[in-house]
């Protein structure tokens, strides 16, 4: 489970006076500029196309014009389709303060496609989330885990007890390489040989008479 941005010893996070800069940590949190928006899926999303909304820069996070929230039952199942391999490392799940807020996020990796029945199988991470409602708690990740994915899924699958769920901004931290594409080469091969192109010298037999 993730424990956030703990400060405390063992906790794994720079102390204050290592803290980055804002503009740093922005760049990190550029993941969302990879994403293939075109093929981006929310399920259950109440509003269509709202779950995109959800992945933008991180010092936008604080825009609460734009958000996702679910239609039916509590649970969102983000499908993200990467333009590349990323390498994972960390996730901001952003909310409102009160039980729409999400309390569970399972993560899939490299299972494009996703349904809700999908999600029975087990995440290759889960995570009991705090409520975060300014996008400061990151929810670290198993990189080993992460490190080559082209494609995320995450299933919020439970809230604090409201009816629907909402989320305001969802970071993504990690790298990002391209994807190798391999050339392909086009063979024309003839049906069938065109003679002007495969000229034979004729050799006539010598017929011989027998008197």
């Amino acid at each position: 489970m993730a424990h956030g941005h703990g400060h405390g010893a063992g906790g794994g996070c720079c102390g204050a006076e290592r803290e980055e800069p804002p503009e740093r940590r922005g760049l990190a949190w550029g993941l969302y500029l990879r994403i293939d928006r075109e093929r981006l899926q929310c399920l259950n999303e109440r509003r269509e196309g709202s779950g995109a909304l959800v992945f933008r820069a991180w010092e936008e996070r604080a825009d609460r014009s734009q958000f996702v929230e679910s239609d039916d039952e509590v649970e969102l199942l983000f499908n993200i389709p990467f333009t590349g391999n990323v390498k994972l490392k960390g996730i901001i799940v952003m909310g409102e303060d009160d039980d729409t807020h999400p309390s569970e996020m399972r993560l899939f990796k490299n299972i494009p496609h996703m349904s809700f029945d999908d999600t029975a199988r087990e995440p290759d991470q889960m995570f009991s989330l705090n409520r975060d409602l300014t996008g400061e708690l990151e929810y670290p990740t198993k990189i080993a885990r992460f490190s080559n994915v082209y494609h995320l899924s995450i299933h919020i699958s439970k809230n604090f007890g409201a009816e629907t769920t909402k989320i305001f901004y969802i970071g993504l931290k990690g790298e990002w390489t391209e994807a190798y594409r391999h050339e392909v080469t086009i063979c024309n091969y003839e049906a069938s040989a065109n003679p002007a192109d495969h000229k034979i010298d004729q050799i006539m037999p010598e017929t011989h008479f027998i008197s």
